[in-house]
């Protein structure tokens, strides 16, 4: 099978032009899932198999990335485990838990994972579509990030959850989430995604001496029990609002690529973490709500300095965002991006 320049970039030994591709690059702000979203509700587009795949394929049609990623939720491990699941239009749990006993009415382990298996034809039925040359992204939330919107509704609200770490809410949560999320994991990854995606937008949330004590422990125990069901399908790590002083807690996990949100320079980062990890990211996404001149203006300059390095210096770089794809994001600036990527790096 030819390897993609996704993978090459994943193991840090592509000597091409390096991948792109958005998160919530399949979303509101495209053309192709609004005229989905006429005929099928959000839910539907994720769980249907048929439907997903024509979500995930619509921004590789129009725009024609170098990667696709499922498309799908990362709160679906949890409507696994029982908490009832809506979006009107965000996402809403039937309850949220405050206490062991709230944790003790969950469903939990790798038994909950029929409840999932969606994803898997959804990714089979993706992958007969792509060209042999374009990659597939699987992903799942953190486990922190998923203990939090379990507890608290969403990562704007975390100081809600975090009475959880120390009064056994948390540890009761994950005795019951790890199985069911390596599970998951393992199952997107048979199916034939490439890389499997790892979420924590919560996790800037907490300051680093927290996220050392609360976070990287239960990171360790899932990545453990991953590989014990896949031993080599590469993992990206993102966490939103996070920098150094939390990433250089990872150096010992078995991660192979780390994202970069915004806020950090990306030629910086590759000089002090690129021979560890293949680095995803990281122009801001607020750019891409610019006139497209002045969208085009930032882009050269901030292309410069990572175009001036060495080639052998981004062999590990997938271009991308900082975070995901924002609502009212003109199409036309998703082409001129990509266009002057192709420019400037061939």
């Amino acid at each position: 099978m030819t390897e993609t320049t996704l993978t090459a970039a994943l193991h840090r030994r592509n000597t091409g032009r390096p991948p792109v591709w958005f998160m919530r690059q399949a979303g509101r702000y495209h053309s192709h899932y609004q005229a989905l979203k006429k005929s099928a509700d959000f839910i539907e587009l994720c769980k249907n198999p048929v439907l997903a795949a024509e979500t995930a394929m619509g921004p590789m049609q129009d725009f024609n990335f170098d990667a696709a990623i499922l498309f799908s939720d990362l709160l679906f491990p949890l409507e696994a485990m029982g908490m009832g699941l809506t979006y009107d239009p965000g996402p809403k749990l039937a309850f949220h838990i405050q206490s062991v006993a709230d944790v003790e009415r969950l469903d939990g382990g790798a038994a909950m994972l029929d409840k999932l298996r969606f994803q898997a034809e959804a990714v089979k039925l993706t992958r007969a579509r792509l060209g042999k040359d374009k990659g597939l992204i699987g992903f799942v939330g953190g486990p922190f990030t998923l203990y939090v919107y379990a507890a608290a509704g969403s990562h704007e609200k975390a100081a809600a959850a975090l009475p959880g770490l120390t009064n056994g809410t948390y540890e009761a949560f994950n005795a019951k989430l790890l199985d069911l999320l390596a599970h998951n994991m393992a199952l997107q990854s048979a199916a034939g995604v490439e890389n499997i995606a790892l979420f924590d937008t919560a996790a800037g949330e907490v300051d680093a001496a927290t996220y050392g004590r609360h976070v990287v422990p239960v990171l360790t125990d899932l990545l453990a029990r991953f590989r014990l069901l896949d031993a080599t399908t590469p993992v990206t790590y993102y966490s939103r609002g996070t920098g150094p002083e939390h990433w250089d807690l990872l150096r010992d996990l078995p991660i192979q690529c780390l994202g970069i949100d915004w806020r950090h320079d990306m030629a910086q980062m590759l000089a002090r973490y690129g021979q560890r990890w293949a680095l995803q990211g990281n122009v801001d996404p607020e750019w891409l709500l610019l006139p497209g001149e002045e969208l085009e203006r930032r882009l050269r300059a901030w292309f410069a300095p990572l175009a001036a390095l060495p080639a052998a210096a981004r062999q590990g770089w997938i271009c991308g965002l900082g975070h995901g794809v924002l609502q009212k994001t003109p199409e036309s600036n998703i082409l001129r991006f990509l266009s002057i990527q192709r420019e400037i790096f061939g």
